[in-house]
This record gives C-alpha cells, sequence and structure tokens, in this order.
C-alpha cells in the first residue's frame, strides 16, 4: 500500500499531536497509509551517538523512507521563523537524494508549532516548503474551502497546519487544529494518488 511519509522533529509533544493527526488524515483516505518518522536531536558537542532507535514515539528516518513514500510531509517547531535544526540537518544531508530525483513529483506539504499566534508559524511553514521545491515536490497547503480555516483562532493557515502552544508549551491542540491537520493529510494523501 502507497505511504506518505511524516517526517518530524518534536521536543514538547506538539509537533508529535500534529504528526499524529496528518496521519489521521492520510488515512482517510482509500488505499493510502501514513509513515510516522522523526528525526534524532543535534547538539553542538557530541558526547554520545542518538540510539539507532528512539526511546518512544516514531522510529528515526532513514533514506529508503524518502525513496518509498508517494508523498511526504515535514513538521518542525518554530526556532526564530526557521525549522528546528535536527530537521534542517536532515534535510541537509539529502544531496544524492536531490541528485537522483528521489522526491521529484511527489505532493509535500508542511506542519509547525510556535508557543504563540504571531510567533513565526507562516515563516516556518514557507521555509519548510524550499528545499521540497528544490527536491521537485508538488507543494500543497490547506484550501480556504476547509471551513475550520475561516473560523479558527488558534493555529491552522493556507501554508500548511500549525499550532499555538501558548507559553506554557501546551502539546494539546485544538479541534481546528486537529481538523486542519488531518484535512493536510488528506490533501496530500489524494494528490499521491491522482499523481501515481
Amino acid at each position: 500500500m502507497p505511504e506518505v511519509l511524516i517526517l518530524y522533529y518534536s521536543r514538547g509533544g506538539s509537533v508529535a499531536n500534529l504528526a499524529r493527526q496528518v496521519a489521521r488524515g492520510v488515512g482517510e483516505v482509500a488505499g493510502m497509509s501514513a509513515r510516522l518518522r522523526t528525526v534524532p536531536p543535534v547538539a553542538a558537542v557530541t558526547q554520545a551517538a542518538a540510539p539507532p532507535v528512539p526511546d518512544e514515539g516514531a522510529p528515526y528516518v532513514e533514506k529508503r523512507d524518502l525513496a518509498e513514500c508517494a508523498g511526504l510531509v515535514l513538521g518542525s517547531p518554530t526556532r526564530f521563523g526557521n525549522m528546528a535544526a535536527p530537521l534542517k540537518h536532515f534535510i541537509d544531508g539529502l544531496g544524492s537524494e536531490w541528485v537522483s530525483g528521489t522526491l521529484v513529483g511527489k505532493p509535500a506539504g508542511a506542519f509547525t508549532s510556535t508557543s504563540t499566534m504571531h510567533g513565526g508559524q507562516e515563516a516556518t511553514l514557507l521555509a519548510m516548503m524550499i528545499p521540497l521545491l528544490h527536491h521537485g515536490c508538488v507543494l500543497a497547503g490547506i484550501p480556504y474551502t476547509e471551513p475550520a480555516l475561516n473560523s479558527t483562532r488558534t493555529g491552522g493557515t493556507p501554508y500548511g497546519a500549525s499550532h499555538v502552544a501558548g507559553l506554557k508549551d501546551d502539546p494539546q491542540l485544538s479541534d481546528d487544529e486537529a481538523v486542519l491537520a488531518r484535512a493536510l493529510g488528506r490533501r496530500i494523501a489524494q494528490l499521491a494518488v491522482r499523481l501515481a
């Protein structure tokens, strides 16, 4: 069964919760399933290598996950209007996949979480889209035909799914945030079916 790769980095749990909702949306499309993967943390000074498998949550991504996927959705918390270093570090190592065209023609989208409403959600989503464009992906966001996009008072943008965690870093998604994350997953999966 074709799979949409949902590749993310999460520290406080918000992005992981969004990833699970995106996966639910993918699963709502007949003949499609989701593959959840994460990236290991990075540090300025390496003291010990990350374990080969995380203690909990999604397994670490392998480059073969990119080759095997029918679509890709990237997720990251916002770091000053950009994606977090662990996700960027993984993407920066994809030179051979770029040369070989591994992701060319595959639908892709993005999701993020911030602590404040105007904490750089759209800038982060757009920043994650730049390498996807370089890899030849077909980008998709959330269209305004999704009613929750017009009524949300929390996260959710036409550029992708998002969550406002607040200053206390609450990972619990609002109803609108969950609905819009599922809508993004559904949209990428539907495009993957059409493009296959």
